[in-house]
């Protein structure tokens, strides 16, 4: 987690905020007022920790409200332009990045993608070599992607020629999923390795998602893993959330996941 994340709110504020609130200030105007050590002054902690907390949530909470404003921007230009934006989350390794590549190969969509990552160009790098767009975002010690952050690839998409943009998250099953990016679709992955107890151990997450895609399903002879156990934890976070059984590298579900995307599309025209 990066150093600024409210991940570190005590846990009776969880529930305030979507069960697990996250923020960021990417400013980094820290206040050193209670740090004088040219004057010999200790830690001046408020004897009233829930003052403490109140005043931390209220920074958050406008945070996130900036946050939210920025992300309607970013969807509005989207909506212009008749694209669908969809956030694509998940734990690291879980088959983001090959999936989008299966995508591309389809030839049945023009897509572009911006992706997130704490370092390196290499999932961009991929991306433009099926080639397709691709921006990439290095967060550095940030866990997530913010509005803002993706605001930056937004101008780098040439919208008038695609059909959908993938905003790759920074790959974390907590932060992503308390921050909305300007998309219109939250993808969230669980790959069969990861298994089957994740929706129940990451409950904000997969509360958010539209759609769960189980990944990886050709290693299911080769691990404890039940479908059936995934979609029942994650169907009682979310009734109403869509699941596709994908494996990128055999094709499996990827033209159900296609039209899946065509379908939303479509929808919002």
């Amino acid at each position: 987690m990066c150093k600024d994340c409210g991940c570190t709110i005590t846990r009776s504020h969880d529930h305030d905020h979507h069960d697990h609130t996250h923020a960021h200030d990417h400013h980094h105007d820290h206040d050193h007022s209670h740090h004088d050590h040219d004057h010999g002054h200790t830690h001046d902690h408020h004897p009233n920790p829930q003052l403490n907390d109140a005043k931390t949530i209220a920074v958050i909470t406008k945070i996130l409200d900036a946050n939210d404003k920025e992300a309607a921007h970013i969807r509005e230009h989207f909506e212009a332009h008749n694209v669908l934006a969809v956030n694509l989350m998940s734990s690291p390794g879980s088959g983001k990045t090959t999936l989008l590549e299966a995508t591309i190969d389809t030839g049945a969509l023009k897509l572009g993608v911006i992706e997130g990552d704490l370092e390196t160009n290499q999932d961009a790098d991929r991306i433009k070599a099926k080639g397709a767009p691709a921006y990439q975002i290095s967060t550095g010690q940030a866990c997530h992607l913010d509005a803002f952050m993706v605001h930056e690839g937004l101008h780098a998409m040439p919208l008038s020629d695609l059909d959908v943009v993938f905003v790759e998250n920074v790959g974390n099953l907590v932060c992503p999923a308390s921050y909305d990016v300007g998309t219109h679709l939250n993808v969230v992955l669980l790959s069969v390795p990861e298994g089957h107890d994740k929706p129940a151990k990451y409950p904000v997450m997969f509360r958010t998602a539209d759609v769960l895609l189980i990944t990886k399903c050709d290693l299911l002879p080769h691990f404890d893993f039940s479908i059936e156990h995934a979609v029942r934890e994650a169907r009682k976070l979310n009734p109403k959330v869509d699941v596709i059984e994908i494996d990128s590298k055999s094709g499996k579900g990827i033209d159900q996941w296609v039209n899946y995307l065509k379908m939303k599309k479509a929808l919002r025209r």
